[in-house]
């Protein structure tokens, strides 16, 4: 059995919607003469926001070493799998032997990355940060793939506190020793 819904009937202003149609006019006027909350790209570049998550890149210490050590954390813990590290090897005759690895090969494919920042939390090294590079674009998949050289390029230096470089002589350096 249906259920009649007795509507209740419109009066006369109702019928004729003016108050509708003048409510409407009204907010349109309203709105003409606010400023214009547009932003002419790429003429004006957008303010970002504190935290923001842009593209990750590598960067150098201060004096202008790789601060990566392929140690693929960074891989691993990549949900996209956007990042792709070949670990490469130190010769014994350098002065910076005592450093393990060095990155022979480091990729980013930016199709495949979310944005997410789990690389910059997860690196030991503070050798991948995440810019303000919001505008990523190219012509050809291969573009999207960032090789070693690229990234170091967009990075620059970051100094800070992390010197790998720097070769600790002995044990009593380290506070272990007498």
């Amino acid at each position: 059995m249906a259920i009649v819904v007795e509507r209740k009937r419109l009066n006369f202003w109702e019928r004729l919607y003016l108050p509708q149609i003048i409510s409407g006019l009204f907010i349109t006027l309203k709105n003409i003469f606010k400023p214009r909350v547009t932003l002419e790209y790429p003429d004006q570049s957008p303010v970002l926001p504190v935290g923001y998550r842009g593209a990750p890149t590598l960067v150098k210490d201060s004096q202008g070493r790789e601060k990566c050590v392929s140690c693929q954390l960074c891989e691993f813990v990549c949900p996209s799998k956007a990042i792709r590290v070949t670990p490469g090897e130190i010769s014994q005759d350098s002065e910076h032997a005592h450093i393990e690895k060095a990155p022979k090969d480091f990729q980013i494919n930016m199709l495949r990355c979310i944005f997410c920042g789990l690389c910059q939390e997860v690196c030991p090294e503070k050798a991948i940060v995440l810019q303000n590079e919001f505008s990523i674009n190219g012509y050809s998949r291969d573009e999207f793939i960032r090789h070693k050289e690229d990234l170091y390029a967009r990075g620059g230096v970051h100094p800070d506190k992390i010197m790998k470089w720097k070769k600790v002589k002995d044990n009593a350096e380290l506070g272990g020793g007498h």
